[in-house]
């Protein structure tokens, strides 16, 4: 192997080996805190433009396969692991991390002191970095590099992992109605929730408008989880504050939820270090219930209290969820309209399995309207 590094903006240095494909990357470091899943991580659109570090030490074990995958690629800027298996142990195995990492041409360094950095981002935030390997390399040049490079602020990449056309995908069971997902990134796992509750689905590009959206008539809409800053997609907003001028049932997960957070008038704000793994509390601020969930969101919408009026006629917002590390808003409710948001990941891949009552909610919801 190749010796490797990683160099963050605030000009540390940390040396590894070569992990996947050689070369140069640059990104936005941040921090996963899964244990397990680490390839629905990896090929989550949500990821696209992040260096990701994986904080549990043995990553691989399991291997890869295209079962798991959340979508067709491998979308990481990065990767950051501090012992990649060697081997891969599993009956579903069908390749090895190291080797899709090495296809899709990923860059990732490994024999890295994570602890170390995962501490440094929690105290001083995520950071812009780069990872260097295969050819001897000047700290300062890569340091100068990591340094004019984009901030995730301001990014716009919803076009990046969107579909390019329109699709759609049948009830796998009776069919019950048919929901618009606008794609800002959206993960296979979402999909079959949506099909396996009898709803036929009709996935748009990013760039829809309500009336391309309204023309296939459906019963509800969806807006997915997705990279970027939700102050950049200003179009995407103007089209949710349409549709919800209409009364169309809306469910919004992730980056959807910040953006129904814009939509209703309210601000949204960068995370320090934002929240990233499958092992993050949340409570159900109606029911008190405390829900393990599945997070990657670095943004979040800005509500002081527990309810609030939108500032631009949408009625009542009720925060319905709360993350209790931090207390920042994980999901929205509106009172007067039927809409609703959740800042983390439901569809669980991979696990934990405690939030998929909402796609039940959502489906009584299409169910209401349509009687």
């Amino acid at each position: 192997m190749s010796r490797a590094y990683l160099v963050l903006e605030d000009g540390s240095v940390f040396e590894g080996e070569s992990f996947g494909a050689a070369g140069e990357t640059l990104g936005e470091l941040v921090f996963a805190t899964g244990m397990t899943g680490y390839q629905e991580t990896i090929t989550d659109p949500s990821y696209a433009g992040q260096i990701v570090l994986q904080t549990s030490p043995h990553i691989g074990i399991v291997g890869m396969n295209k079962r798991d995958e959340e979508s067709g690629q491998i979308w990481v800027a990065g990767y950051v692991v501090k012992e990649p298996s060697r081997v891969s142990s599993n009956w579903r195995a069908e390749s090895t991390l190291d080797t899709e990492l090495r296809k899709a041409g990923v860059i990732g360094i490994s024999d890295i002191d994570t602890r170390a950095i995962t501490l440094r981002i929690r105290d001083r935030g995520a950071m812009r970095a780069g990872i260097f390997s295969g050819e001897t390399l000047d700290q300062k040049i890569m340091l100068e590099k990591v340094k004019s490079s984009a901030q995730m602020s301001g990014q716009f990449l919803s076009d990046v992992v969107s579909t390019n056309q329109i699709y759609r995908i049948p009830p796998t069971i009776a069919a019950v109605g048919k929901v618009a997902i606008l794609d800002l990134g959206v993960k296979k796992s979402t999909l079959e929730h949506l099909s396996n509750r009898g709803l036929e689905v009709i996935v748009f590009p990013a760039s829809a408008t309500a009336k391309e959206i309204l023309e296939h008539k459906p019963d509800g809409i969806f807006y997915s989880n997705g990279p970027g800053d939700p102050q950049a997609s200003d179009a995407q907003v103007d089209v949710l504050r349409e549709l919800l001028e209409l009364g169309l049932p809306f469910f919004g997960i992730c980056f959807g939820n910040q953006l129904l957070g814009r939509a209703l008038g309210f601000s949204t704000y960068k995370l320090a270090f934002g929240h990233r793994g499958i092992n993050q509390p949340v409570m159900n601020t109606e029911s008190g219930r405390v829900e393990v969930t599945a997070h990657n969101h670095g943004f979040a919408v800005q509500i002081d209290g527990d309810e609030a009026v939108s500032p631009l006629g949408f009625g009542r917002v009720r925060v319905s969820h709360r993350g209790l590390n931090d207390g920042v808003v994980e999901g929205l409710e509106c009172l007067d309209l039927p809409a609703f948001s959740v800042q983390y990941h439901p569809e669980a891949a991979a696990g934990p399995h405690d939030s998929h009552y909402l796609f039940d909610k959502f489906l009584n919801l299409i169910g209401e309207k349509r009687a």
